[in-house]
């Protein structure tokens, strides 16, 4: 049986910051495209997807914060 990889920590605010920039990106794209469009059931789902890309955005920060506090804590 294969024993399970440490935590290794040491790259999560660098992953999650990648992720916050994605995020961000999509949403750029997203309203560009609500902004061309003529179908309104389109810009609809966009708009609610941009809704719980915003919510993750919001968890994301919360994450890189946790990880700021645990490096310090922790003298890194």
């Amino acid at each position: 049986m294969n024993k399970p990889k440490p935590d290794d920590r040491s790259d999560n605010v660098k992953r999650i910051q990648a992720n916050i920039n994605y995020t961000i990106k999509n949403i750029e794209l997203a309203d560009e495209l609500i902004e061309k469009t003529d179908d309104s059931k389109m810009a609809k789902t966009l708009e609610e997807k941009n809704d719980r890309r915003r919510d993750a955005l919001e968890g994301f920060r919360a994450e890189i914060r946790d990880e700021a506090l645990d490096q310090k804590r922790r003298g890194k």
